[in-house]
């Protein structure tokens, strides 16, 4: 007997075999139902260098905005950038000396108005 037909009893309770094809997908049609693991496109891994920093400096720079420089002590510088190199910046103050900064001991940087109380912001 083929295994695709299955003899089943008749519903009347009688001894009659009925032969009924089974339902059953093959195994070809489940393949091509699942999903296929690898061939999914991989994320791709962000860029080394997105060239932000830079164009942070280089914005700075053009606007001459005045900056507040927190090194690695606690130290505040307060300035405008002047320059800016691979290993540090140079910042112009206006009481005291240029410095020339190594990045390296830069906490952060922020825009010198940032600091003022909200009413205390000049607006022209």
């Amino acid at each position: 007997m083929n295994d695709r037909y299955r003899p089943t009893l008749s519903s009347a309770g009688g001894s009659s075999m009925v032969n009924r094809k089974l339902i059953r997908p093959s195994l070809s049609e489940i393949k091509d139902q699942m999903p296929r693991y690898g061939t999914a496109p991989r994320k791709r891994v962000p860029p080394e260098v997105t060239n932000a920093e830079n164009y942070y400096y280089i914005k700075q720079m053009a606007a001459k905005t005045p900056m507040v420089v927190m090194l690695t002590d606690g130290e505040e510088i307060r300035g405008v950038i002047e320059w800016y190199d691979k290993n540090c910046i140079k910042v112009h103050r206006s009481e005291g000396p240029n410095l020339l900064i190594l990045k390296h001991v830069i906490k952060y940087m922020y825009k010198q108005n940032e600091d003022q109380e909200p009413d205390e912001v000049d607006l022209e």
